[in-house]
């Protein structure tokens, strides 16, 4: 049998909740070209009894080595395939072709990687629903502030190589890169016909970690400062336009925590771009503040079942 032409990467941890479905989904794909690769950061559920229900390569590492763009460099420093697809083990492909789809945007040479469109789940609050439809929407180019999306995404190992995934700070591998495309000129491609469905409604407390690796990342990819001015006019916008998807949607508990909420995404995102800027301005290469703020209140934070 000749060698595949795509490996898939997962990672995982914890994800028994919605693994299956990710699993299923891509063995349903009418593109079946491909291998899949799994690494797993320390599950204590069922995901891993599930993973090897599937035909794949398995890499466990521990929960406290989990620093993506170290973990990504890894796993496609460790395959063959020209083509590497990453899908996140809550990401569940919504039609046959979403596989297809992404592959065949790199029948143009000049595509360097792609993306697919993310719609939310069924039970996403409908804050989320708004940031989704305005992120990932049905047709053409996708918004310019997203370089490139890891949920589902594809991309050219020879292009892995010139730019591996930066490690300066815990996240946003995917936006850095993608930065780095745009600037270098690549081509890095929209798919909306390849269709997953990905989304989080995340705590109060999910939310400040979540933010907070990302204003850190911000500070490395584009630099600049974010002033506390910045983060409240940055709230009260996105609160404001919070306010017509909440009323057309008759969802008054949700209108009400706006404001809160908006907050900690404004006011987290803040404290991780100071914390990058000082770390940027020491010449600090330790991520573990980013990596521990994530971590400790990640989704997947769970005893042993």
């Amino acid at each position: 049998m000749s060698a595949p032409r795509v490996t898939v990467i997962m990672r995982a941890k914890n994800s028994d909740w919605v693994i299956a479905q990710a699993l299923s989904g891509l063995f349903s794909q009418d593109y079946r070209d491909f291998e899949l690769l799994v690494v797993d950061s320390g599950s204590t559920d069922r995901t891993l009894e599930i993973v090897r229900q599937y035909p794949c390569r398995l890499v466990e590492i521990p929960a406290g080595n989990y620093y993506p763009g170290a973990v990504l460099n890894d796993a496609i420093g460790s395959v063959a395939t020209e083509l590497v697809v990453l899908q996140n083990s809550d990401v569940v492909p919504l039609n046959p072709s979403a596989l297809g789809n992404l592959v065949a945007a790199f029948d143009d040479p000049a595509v360097v990687a792609a993306y697919a469109r993310q719609l939310p789940r069924p039970e996403a609050d409908t804050w989320v629903r708004r940031d989704y439809a305005v992120s990932f929407p049905p047709s053409g180019p996708g918004p310019e502030w997203i370089t490139l999306s890891f949920p589902l995404a594809g991309m050219r190992r020879s292009a892995w190589e010139r730019r591996k995934f930066y490690t300066d700070a815990w996240g946003s591998e995917d936006t850095e890169w993608g930065h780095w495309a745009a600037g270098a000129g690549l081509v890095v491609r929209y798919v909306p016909e390849s269709v997953v469905m990905h989304s989080h409604n995340y705590t109060l407390t999910q939310l400040t970690g979540r933010r907070f690796i990302e204003g850190e990342a911000d500070a490395f990819i584009y630099g600049g400062r974010d002033t506390s001015a910045t983060a409240l006019r940055r709230a009260l916008a996105a609160a404001v336009r919070d306010i017509g998807p909440h009323v057309a949607a008759g969802d008054w508990r949700g209108l009400l925590e706006t404001p809160a909420r908006r907050w900690v995404y404004s006011w987290a995102y803040h404290r991780g771009h100071v914390h990058g800027e000082a770390r940027i301005a020491s010449g600090s290469k330790d991520v573990t503040t980013g990596q521990r703020m994530v971590l400790d209140r990640h989704e997947s934070v769970r005893g042993p079942k």
